[in-house]
């Protein structure tokens, strides 16, 4: 084993993971949040490539077959949303800490940077191990652009959901969740489709843009999903009387 190689994959896939999880905490500057439970989240988040390793190669055994390649990819995307979203259900949900609807997105997304970081690192790995430097670099570029950026859209899609609903009943919450996933899910995979048999470089662009377009947006939600909140009860005029 290539130790040398280890250690580069590693911080070309890590590191540029940690910047644009710098940068989106950044939308929650006023009330951030813990240190130690974003780490957590983004070192699980990065845990969940391995379970979904496993269970995509099964799904590639029961649905092979060019005819199934769109239920593939539908269910490889749907594997690693839902991943990413029970990793944030069991460390921030149940956190007394996750107590603002854009805590939803900055959790949905630390675990899908965590995620990123991970996937990206081998793939880089795998080129660096067959002693190809400049596809090792060129794969961490393309990533960092492209599918990390992917996972932050698809990911906050499910956060934003959860957020515009946390104030709302049990019902509505579970119907947000949903729409979540499947929204993710769509996303996700409408991508991944989408790079299949691209040669050229405007292609590639192409697809690239729409990717930036969904961060543009992104912030945009951002900055919706600030101005939610509690409904408060009317303050009746026995409550003002003043005895």
């Amino acid at each position: 084993m290539n130790f040398e190689s280890i250690a580069y994959a590693l911080l070309l896939g890590v590191l540029p993971a940690l910047l644009w999880l710098w940068f989106w905490v950044q939308e929650d500057n006023l009330h951030p949040e813990p240190r130690s439970i974003l780490i957590l989240t983004f070192v699980a988040g990065a845990l969940t490539v391995i379970a979904t390793i496993f269970i995509e190669q099964f799904i590639s055994i029961l649905f092979s077959g060019d005819a199934l390649i769109t239920t593939r990819y539908v269910l490889w995307a749907a594997t690693e949303e839902i991943s990413k979203l029970v990793t944030v259900i069991i460390i921030a949900m149940g956190s007394r800490e996750m107590d603002e609807p854009i805590d939803a997105m900055i959790y949905c997304i630390t675990a899908a940077l965590g995620f990123a970081a991970l996937e990206n690192s081998l793939y880089i790995f795998t080129h660096l191990s067959n002693g190809d430097m400049t596809a090792g670099l060129i794969s961490g570029n393309v990533r960092f652009m492209g599918a990390t950026l992917l996972h932050v859209v698809s990911s906050a899609s499910i956060g934003f959901m959860i957020g515009l609903a946390m104030y709302k009943n049990a019902l509505i919450r579970t119907i947000s969740l949903m729409v979540g996933v499947i929204l993710a899910t769509t996303l996700h995979t409408s991508f991944n489709l989408s790079i299949i048999g691209v040669k050229s470089d405007t292609e590639v662009l192409k697809i690239f843009g729409w990717v930036w377009g969904a961060i543009i947006i992104l912030l945009i939600l951002f900055e919706e999903i600030k101005i939610v909140k509690p409904k408060i009860p009317e303050v009746t005029e026995e409550l003002l009387e003043v005895k």
